[in-house]
């Protein structure tokens, strides 16, 4: 897995990330890259000076690498189990549940916005839905070091799960109630749709309820990665 870019390297040396090594620009790379190098060797990670068509070969940002890359383990997934440690405690859960989003950029927003509210975890598909991929690392800013991910088989199953642990599950439907009239206090769950198709039917019904946030302009959908944060902020409001 790359991850790249210096503000994104520094957050995968705070976070739960393995980096087998770092790659930073020969004679160029600045001092904010000297800095990172230094904590690397602290750590006892190599670092390796590299030409900058080295770098580009790596990128996955068409070469916004900013004179640095760390070559990190593949992605370890969380267990549902650890996400929902804490139930019934503080000021209850928040969960996200990506129900098809395919596009890694909306992955790793999500994944961002999951860390500065400070979210219990995100449940995402093995099938059907992208992964927390070099890409979505990359947009998440670092955030994918400090977020549990777990990946299911089957997110209705998934559903069904949280609720049984006594989770309110809401999918975020432009068809459903106003969300800032329905209570999202305690354990709270939200599934957020795919780009294309929005939240699938059968997982409407197994949820215990639908939100949807106020359309006042000439699109009917927020992009997903929009609506996650909108969604999750007003959850962080009403548990104060």
């Amino acid at each position: 897995m790359i991850i790249e870019g210096k503000n994104a390297v520094a957050e995968a040396l705070r976070g739960n990330v393995t980096i087998e090594k770092v790659l930073v620009l020969k004679d160029g790379a600045g001092r904010g890259v000297y800095e990172l190098t230094a904590e690397c060797r602290k750590r006892k990670i190599p670092v390796q000076n590299v030409e900058k068509s080295a770098l580009d070969r790596l990128s996955v940002s068409g070469g916004r690498h900013q004179g640095v890359i760390a070559v990190c383990t593949e992605f370890v997934y969380s267990e549902i189990s650890e996400i929902t440690e804490g139930k019934g405690e503080g000021k209850g859960l928040l969960i996200i549940i990506l129900d098809g989003v395919e596009d890694p950029h909306n992955v790793g927003a999500i994944i961002r916005v999951a860390d500065c509210a400070g979210a219990s975890g995100i449940i995402l598909p093995k099938r059907r839905g992208c992964g927390v991929t070099d890409t979505a690392v990359k947009v998440s800013c670092g955030a994918a070091g400090h977020v549990k991910v777990a990946k299911v088989g089957n997110i209705n199953d998934a559903v069904r799960e949280l609720k049984e642990e006594g989770i309110k599950v809401f999918a975020a439907d432009m068809e459903g109630d106003d969300i800032y009239k329905t209570d999202l206090t305690g354990d709270v769950a939200f599934v957020i749709g795919g780009e294309g198709h929005g939240v699938h039917e059968l997982t409407k019904k197994l949820c215990d309820g639908t939100v949807a946030l106020p359309q006042r302009g000439k699109i009917n959908s927020l992009n997903a990665s929009v609506a996650a944060g909108i969604t999750v902020y007003e959850c962080l409001r009403q548990k104060g």
